[in-house]
């Protein structure tokens, strides 16, 4: 019992950083995967950097897609769409 003892505080840290740090981060990586995989032609975006449009082609060959945009059509890597932005964009204005 001893032995064990001594390990207890360092396995109760690492329970607590896998539960408030490694699993939430592995969620939303997932999620982010599954709305990179999600997006579809029509769909209204903001990218990361802040751009918003509206996705005109998919390539899935090289994982791109061309948003148009006011000032015209950009061709973008998927993964520099932003999960939470285009949410936020999509979501009903509340009154």
């Amino acid at each position: 019992m001893g032995d064990i003892g001594q390990f207890l505080p360092m396995i109760l840290i690492f329970v607590v950083a896998y539960f408030f740090m490694i699993r939430p981060q592995m969620k939303r990586q997932k999620d982010e995967k599954r709305f990179a995989a999600d997006l579809k032609k029509g769909d209204r975006v903001i990218t990361k950097s802040g751009l918003h449009g509206k996705i005109m082609e998919m390539n899935d060959n090289d994982a791109s897609c061309v948003l148009e945009t006011m000032a015209g059509k950009l061709k973008f890597d998927k993964s520099a769409i932003s999960m939470e932005l285009s949410k936020k964009l999509n979501a009903p204005a509340k009154k």
